[in-house]
């Protein structure tokens, strides 16, 4: 067995799990990148996984498969960069235990992440939301499951991994509603929930009448639902809002887009900044200020409290004959 397996192994098992005690989450995104690239590299090698060396994995192989997720498994700039990091973590670690690859590891490390344009923010309005809630069948059970879950994020602006991750314990519906869920970064937070939030999700729970630790959107099995499925059930609830709504065809609408409505909402409803941060559990407040450079609104209100310089269309013209020859010479 080469080198590059035990440290592989040892990277997971010891400094992630061990000493790091990274969350499942992470775990499972930096095994997806290397699965990725020890299949790309054993296509490009001709070594199977268990054969392959950390001298194998060369800076110039590691650009090619970055370059590959861009260019045939069409991931963004923001995807490329995430299996970069992963891919630098493993070598960082790898530095300590083989400094004679010392040369090669430095190479990889050195690679930058891509820069990228950040576009605005897209969001619904609110006759773009009630059309979509309208879209769900309610006759069935998974749609009054879609209508609560819809409901739900719209309102909270829960991350897809939050969402799915919610058990029927995690909701209280008495005195102070919330939701309660276990977000990114191992933060634990709450999030309040209006009357009408409330109202559906008692009709939802009620129907559900599951445990405490079981999922509040279970899948058909009875599991959780994966993330694709939950965009695939979105997908299709956009599609047959778009007959009644045109305005949504212009859109793209993910989860992650029901994310930013509300925390537009909140912006629109004069909260401040600090709080949406807290709100959708970001680690740093400057993080939601994405939303202010979005809102076109605000901005003209803050112009409309401004004096504008008096500035007359036309060109200049001289007042005096005397200035209007000086002005020609």
């Amino acid at each position: 067995m080469t080198a590059l397996a035990p440290t592989l192994q040892a990277f997971f098992t010891d400094r992630l799990i061990r000493q790091r005690h990274a969350s499942p989450e992470t775990i499972a995104a930096y095994r997806d990148t290397w699965r990725l690239l020890l299949a790309y590299a054993t296509a490009h090698t001709g070594r199977q996984p268990a054969r392959l060396d950390i001298a194998d994995l060369d800076a110039a192989l590691i650009g090619d498969f970055l370059d590959h997720l861009e260019r045939d498994r069409g991931n963004s700039a923001r995807t490329r960069n995430a299996r970069l990091a992963a891919i630098h973590s493993l070598f960082g670690y790898a530095a300590l235990q083989h400094p004679e690859h010392a040369g090669q590891i430095s190479r990889v490390l050195a690679i930058p992440p891509k820069k990228f344009d950040r576009a605005l923010v897209t969001w619904l309005t609110e006759p773009e939301v009630e059309a979509l809630l309208a879209v769900p069948d309610t006759a069935t059970r998974a749609g009054r499951r879609d209508h609560a879950m819809i409901a739900l994020a719209a309102q909270t602006g829960l991350r897809i991994s939050e969402l799915t991750g919610l058990t029927c314990g995690d909701v209280h519906l008495g005195t102070g509603p919330h939701v309660s869920c276990h977000g990114k970064g191992r933060k634990q937070r709450i999030t309040p929930l209006t009357r009408n939030t409330v109202a559906v999700l008692r009709a939802w729970m009620t129907e559900r009448a599951g445990q405490p630790g079981q999922p509040l959107f279970p899948s058909r099995s009875g599991g959780r639902l994966s993330r694709d499925a939950v965009e695939k059930r979105l997908a299709r609830h956009v599609a047959a809002a778009e007959e009644h709504c045109p305005s949504l065809k212009a859109k793209t609408v993910t989860m992650h887009v029901l994310r930013h409505t509300c925390a537009m909402n909140l912006l629109q409803a004069g909260t401040d900044v600090a709080v949406i941060a807290l709100w959708l559990g970001h680690e740093q407040a400057e993080t939601a200020q994405i939303y202010l450079h979005a809102d076109l609104a605000i901005k003209e209100k803050a112009l409309a409290r401004t004096t504008p310089p008096d500035a007359r269309p036309g060109r200049y013209q001289p007042p005096d004959q005397l200035l209007a020859f000086l002005e020609a010479l």
